[in-house]
């Protein structure tokens, strides 16, 4: 792999592929790929523009274990329509590819309401999405019913066309580990399905995710749950003004270690806001990166665990990511603002 500096490969987790990066102004850039494997790796130096690297692994066909099916696509239906006095973020119907933002996202007290506003539609789509997960139920039927509420609340569904994405929201099932689009997949008894929603309301987005169980879930992957769970409030309780970010992944790689679970490297979290994604990055594993938090900022936490692998494997559809090995992934998402006290999460109900 080609790197320009000590940075490891990794990927934004939220949207970001080879043929979106974009910055201004430009910044250097080195890639490599190789066809027979279908790897492609890309390093920018986080110093210029805050991007990450862009790994795209090979794609894996082997089947896992006999505890369940392998996942595979289903039937893609037609985008939904948002009414046309809703405000589209930037990127929609722009012509241009959406890229990351430079800088972070600071706000004053009312860019802090309208993150809040945004937080907590986000939250109660969230809430209620996860209302759906039941066996026979497609991801389809979330997708539209989240689309619904999301516009009945006068905001736009913040994947919906970012990049070419075809859905309101990222449906991630068993082995997905992010990226997930809803299609005509039934859900089956003891799934489990991260669920990941980002609305745009008034100018601003507010984006979070959880893990749903589908009926009755095994003990393995109740922990699994519980834990990157754990991962994400561990790593909030330990934000504040003038902490450094790489707190945050060592925070979460330490409470993995203890139950020897991967911990997904190649996406990352980010700064939201007025842009969909912004400095700073946020690693979820441990790592030697400078930067601190500074009051009034917002970004998102976004932990990945795995049971087995935690590789990533993109489908022919250049958005769903798996488990090389085809076991379990777990996310949980929240954004959060940085306050003298501490972190306040925005994305609850």
């Amino acid at each position: 792999m080609v790197v320009s500096s000590s940075l490891q490969p990794r990927m934004l987790s939220s949207f970001v592929r080879d043929r979106f990066i974009r910055s201004t102004p430009p910044v250097q850039h080195l890639f490599r790929f190789d066809p027979g494997s279908k790897h492609v790796s890309m390093q920018l130096s986080r110093s210029l523009s805050g991007l990450t690297d862009l790994l795209f692994n090979r794609r894996n066909e082997d089947v896992p274990d006999g505890k369940r099916k392998r996942l595979r696509p289903g039937k893609i239906s037609p985008c939904q329509p948002v009414p046309d006095h809703i405000l589209r973020p930037p990127y929609i119907g722009s012509g241009q590819s959406p890229g990351i933002a430079s800088g972070p996202e600071v706000h004053d007290e009312k860019g802090i309401e309208c993150m809040r506003a945004s937080g907590k539609l986000a939250a109660q789509v969230l809430e209620f999405a996860g209302t759906l997960v039941k066996p026979g139920v497609r991801t389809d039927e979330i997708d539209q019913a989240v689309h619904q509420m999301i516009i009945d609340n006068g905001a736009y569904p913040s994947p919906l066309g970012y990049g070419g994405f075809p859905k309101s929201v990222c449906t991630s099932v068993n082995e997905c580990i992010c990226h997930g689009i809803p299609d005509s997949r039934e859900l089956e008894d003891g799934d489990i399905i991260n669920i990941d929603v980002t609305v745009y309301l008034n100018g601003y987005h507010g984006d979070t995710s959880a893990t749903f169980f589908c009926g009755e879930v095994d003990e393995e992957a109740k922990t699994l749950v519980q834990v990157t769970k754990e991962c994400l409030y561990k790593a909030i309780s330990v934000c504040a003004p003038g902490v450094e970010f790489k707190k945050i992944g060592r925070t979460i790689h330490d409470h993995a270690d203890k139950y020897c679970y991967g911990v997904v490297r190649q996406f990352v979290g980010h700064g939201v806001g007025r842009m969909f994604h912004a400095d700073p990055v946020i690693l979820h594993c441990r790592n030697n990166e400078g930067g601190r938090m500074v009051l009034n900022q917002t970004f998102t936490i976004e932990p990945m665990l795995t049971i087995g692998s935690s590789n990533p494997v993109m489908w022919d559809d250049n958005w769903t990511v798996v488990t090389e090995d085809g076991s379990l992934s777990v996310q949980f998402e929240h954004t959060i603002l940085i306050t003298k006290d501490g972190a306040e999460v925005l994305t609850q109900c």
